[in-house]
C-alpha cells in the first residue's frame, strides 16, 4: 500500500514560503540532498507525525478555488488564537462561500477559517473559538 512521501506546494518565492509555513508548522527544513539541491522541504522535527512539505517554484498564481488545499488544526490556543497567529505571520483572510454559518453547522463539526499563505495557497484552520 503506498503511503504519502510528501506534500509538494507550488509557490512563487520559495524562501517566502519556507519561513511562512516553517514558523506557521513548527517544522524545519530538510538539508539539501546533495550540492545544487535547490529545493525547500520542510519536515516535522524528529518524532513528530507529517508529511514533509516540498516548496517548488510552479511559475503559475495560485488558484482561487483549489482541488487540493491543507487543513490546519488549531492548537491550545483555539482557533481564534491561531488564526491571528498565522495573520500575523503573513497569511491573508480568504472569503470563502462553501462552509456554513456558525449556525448552520452539524453538532459536533469543528468551525473553520479559510486563509491564503503569503503566495496565495488556500488553506483552512479548524478548531474551536477560544
Amino acid at each position: 500500500m503506498a503511503v504519502f512521501a510528501q506534500i509538494s506546494l507550488g509557490v512563487t518565492d520559495c524562501g517566502r514560503a519556507a519561513a511562512f509555513w516553517s514558523a506557521a508548522l513548527g517544522w524545519v527544513r530538510r538539508p539539501p540532498r546533495w550540492a545544487g539541491d535547490d529545493w525547500i522541504v520542510l519536515e516535522p522535527p524528529p518524532g513528530e507525525p507529517g508529511a514533509p512539505i516540498a516548496l517548488d517554484d510552479s511559475g503559475s498564481p495560485a488558484e482561487d478555488f483549489p482541488r487540493v488545499h491543507l487543513d490546519l488544526l488549531a492548537g491550545p490556543g483555539g482557533l481564534d488564537g491561531e488564526v491571528e497567529r498565522l495573520l500575523e505571520l503573513g497569511a491573508t483572510r480568504v472569503d470563502w462561500p462553501f462552509y456554513p454559518e456558525p449556525g448552520d453547522r452539524h453538532p459536533g463539526e469543528l468551525p473553520f477559517v479559510v486563509l491564503a499563505d503569503p503566495d496565495g495557497n488556500r488553506f483552512c484552520v479548524a478548531g474551536w473559538p477560544s
